[in-house]
């Protein structure tokens, strides 16, 4: 969760209790509690299991991985598949984070989509869709790695965009303001170079997830 909607809720006198959890593990793994609390994290880890990070980067950012009573013996009938998300009695999750000095757990987003840049550097597009998610007349988007460029694709608004009487180039101001102001709060290497207005909902899963192998 964006922790803009966390300070957000917060700000009305509700305080927004953030977890991690994948099925694999029964299904939650850490969880911020009232009285151990950081915005923009998801929690300590729960009493039946520990966590800890493979192969950081200089950032301590690398896999998440999960060891106790709640984790899973093994995908049903799948030994092999079982075989390949398990480190010992350590399950991958698959996922990317860090952890802080003090145990909370920071969710970085998902390895299987995490872009490598030539300088070492990796990026989780997750982490940036997130952020240009809650911009002006943006309804859905996605980061993809043109090159050595961060480029992102935009599904906007478009009945708004109709209701207000804006046209193509009216719209593609608006990007470009949307990219000057995300990249101001942005590390170098997480600057958007460009973002490319998409004339159609992206394609998605059952699951309502998007398709991203189709748009790299």
């Amino acid at each position: 969760l964006d922790e803009q909607y966390e300070k957000g809720m917060e700000a009305f006198g509700i305080k927004i209790i953030n977890g991690y959890g994948i099925t694999e593990c029964s299904p939650a793994v850490t969880c911020n509690r009232l009285d151990a609390y950081k915005v923009g994290s998801v929690g300590i880890p729960l009493p039946c299991n520990e966590i800890k990070i493979k192969d950081p980067d200089e950032d301590g950012v690398g896999e998440i991985c999960v060891r106790g009573k709640n984790v899973m013996m093994g995908y049903y009938n799948e030994p092999e598949a079982t075989a390949e998300v398990f480190d010992g009695d350590w399950f991958l999750t698959g996922d990317y984070g860090y952890i802080d000095e003090d145990g909370f757990l920071f969710f970085k987003g998902r390895k299987k989509n995490l872009i490598i840049l030539s300088n070492g550097k990796n990026v989780s597009p997750e982490e940036i869709e997130d952020k240009l998610n809650s911009l002006n007349m943006v309804n859905e988007c996605i980061v993809v790695q043109r090159g050595e460029k961060l480029v992102g694709l935009v599904y906007p608004d478009f009945d708004e965009a109709a209701t207000m009487q804006l046209n193509d180039s009216d719209l593609e101001n608006i990007m470009e303001e949307n990219r000057q102001e995300l990249n101001a709060s942005q590390p170098p290497y997480c600057r958007l170079a460009a973002i490319e207005i998409v004339k159609e909902e992206f394609e998605k899963t059952p699951k309502k997830s998007i398709k991203r192998y189709l748009y790299k």
